[in-house]
């Protein structure tokens, strides 16, 4: 299928050197039905992967399709999450509907509360959690909950499978280490990262259909009333949602109390670095990522902080 309207077919050379000339070229279209041919189909020419696409259509405007497009909602072997006894499987085609559907441990408390916060209802019955970290936007809502889980990105090709963290696999706004050959075909989140409870606090100009100002996901084990593991994430402070080391070391130790709340005043969060924008000035989102960190994790803790702060 052409998407520029030519009707000649692949083997139309007048179209192929078209790019050239400045009149359309020609793109391709495919929508594999399994995943060895859809592998098959990267390791032959540059393709731009399709799955939502709640984000690549608005992206486009009024602009045509200049990309050849890789429809990978045939591919029911990419959907779904399962448990092994090492991992979390979350395929590259689950929705953030599967997701809050889904009954997992309260560690993924985060991620389904993230979940909710994703677009409107329909736009979480299509979207997926893959394409929320494939496209690597600073305030994407799942990134801070899938980066205290610990988890990693499952990366297939024609070469073979390898993974890595989230946290090398986002490497700025819009950028990402997926090669050319490649797709994400899951999410995959160590079994002991799944311990404790997890909360996600979204701050933005509305109570729904918004970008982010800031954001924070908070994991925290709790053992005799005192906190033995915590890890915590703020989005879209900085071009890559990050891990805060220094909340996290001055959580350790402490009763899961409201000592909890002093800590995260006085901890440092020398990882993020917020820029003015029109949602708000880096001055606020400083200010506001500390106090959305603090009910995050008061949250997870069980103090009985109130989750919201939008």
């Amino acid at each position: 299928m052409n998407l520029n309207g030519c009707e000649h077919g692949e083997a139309c050379r007048e179209c192929r050197s078209a790019g050239s000339t400045g009149k359309a070229s020609v793109t391709r279209y495919a929508k594999p039905t399994s995943l060895d041919e859809a592998l098959a189909l990267l390791g032959d020419a540059p393709w731009r992967i399709l799955a939502g696409g709640t984000d690549f259509y608005p992206s486009l405007g009024n602009r045509p399709v200049r990309e050849n497009m890789l429809d990978i909602n045939g591919l029911d072997e990419l959907r779904g999450i399962t448990a092994s006894a090492s991992h979390w499987r979350i395929g590259a085609r689950t929705t953030w509907t599967d997701m809050v559907q889904e009954e997992l441990p309260a560690a993924f408390d985060a991620l389904k509360q993230a979940a909710r916060e994703v677009g409107s209802v329909q736009i979480q019955n299509v979207a997926t959690v893959a394409g929320n970290i494939c496209n690597a936007s600073p305030a994407a809502d799942g990134v801070p909950a899938l980066l205290v889980l610990g988890a990693e990105v499952e990366l297939r090709s024609m070469a073979g499978t390898r993974s890595m963290p989230l946290r090398q696999f986002i490497l700025g706004n819009r950028r990402t280490a997926l090669r050319p050959d490649e797709m994400v075909s899951a999410i995959l989140v160590p079994r002991e990262q799944t311990l404790g409870r997890s909360a996600f606090v979204k701050l933005g100009a509305r109570r729904y259909l918004v970008i982010s100002i800031a954001m924070a996901a908070a994991r925290i084990v709790v053992e005799g009333h005192t906190v033995r593991e915590a890890a915590v994430a703020v989005g879209a402070c900085s071009a890559v949602a990050t891990r805060l080391s220094g909340v996290e070391a001055a959580l350790i130790g402490r009763r899961a109390d409201g000592s909890l709340a002093e800590a995260v005043r006085s901890a440092p969060m020398e990882e993020l670095s917020p820029i003015d924008d029109m949602r708000g000035s880096a001055a606020y989102r400083l200010e506001a990522a500390r106090e959305i960190v603090r009910r995050a994790i008061c949250a997870a803790a069980g103090t009985g902080i109130e989750r919201s702060a939008a």
